[in-house]
């Protein structure tokens, strides 16, 4: 009989006591609680961006590849326009087609002769390709600003949570009188399991947002290398259709 009462408070003092994840937040205050589940949101939000950008990246690094060997295999640019006319969106595709779009409106009358209005076309074409990128990558650094918030903001909700559940702890204590460990542990555990959950949600987020910032500005170097690329194919164009008026006149 003694041996069945003492195993029962054990029994009970382990209940009492449980420390696991889901026991600390069901015993934790309200705004304990509330901390909690907004950590726990900015966490699952986070990974969802983290793992939707990376995936972006990737397919949008393969399709300028694949472009890219399109454009240096010496196919004619109008070809190459049409069929990216029909082609899915993507960012380099825009950049291409808003210099080409420039392009053919500066030579609907013919490609200038002037060479102010050619220092003029290429500025437009130039100028159009920069609004692309900037309004592409504009759109492709959508939810950075999510990840950097919570990457600076996570820890310190999880301190308040903290704080706040440890000065219900020592209110609760007072109220007791009671200064055993054993009354204390559970209290503190439970407001340090907010600071746990802060530093689970900022952590994964700041090494993200480092690794897709740098991604995305290697990917608008990118576009921009590509904006030169182009600039110095027409400007060698018209270089050579100057030269060839030279020589008819000649």
């Amino acid at each position: 009989m003694a041996s069945g009462i003492i195993s029962e408070s054990l029994g009970n003092a382990v209940i009492a006591h449980d420390m696991s994840a889901w026991s600390l937040f069901m015993s934790a205050d309200i705004i304990v609680k509330f901390v909690i589940l907004v950590l726990l949101f900015a966490s699952i939000w986070s990974w969802s961006i983290i793992l939707q950008k990376r995936g972006a990246l990737s397919r949008l690094n393969r399709r300028a590849n694949r472009f890219e060997d399109s454009f240096w295999s010496g196919e004619p640019l109008d070809k190459i326009y049409a069929r990216v006319k029909k082609s899915k969106e993507d960012p380099m595709l825009r950049t291409f087609s808003a210099g080409m779009d420039e392009w053919k409106a500066g030579i609907v009358g013919g490609v200038p002769s002037n060479q102010g209005m050619q220092a003029s076309l290429r500025q437009r074409v130039e100028r159009s390709m920069s609004v692309a990128i900037g309004r592409e990558m504009n759109h492709l650094e959508s939810g950075m600003t999510f990840l950097a918030s919570v990457a600076s903001s996570a820890p310190f909700i999880g301190l308040f949570g903290t704080v706040w559940g440890i000065m219900n702890s020592f209110t609760a204590i007072a109220a007791s009188n009671n200064t055993s460990l054993a009354v204390v542990a559970p209290g503190i555990a439970e407001a340090l399991f907010a600071t746990a959950i802060g530093l689970v949600a900022a952590i994964p987020a700041a090494i993200a947002y480092n690794v897709l910032s740098a991604r995305l500005n290697r990917y608008a170097d990118r576009l921009e290398a590509f904006t030169d690329e182009f600039s110095a194919i027409l400007s060698r164009h018209l270089d050579s259709q100057e030269t060839a008026i030279k020589g008819t006149k000649s």
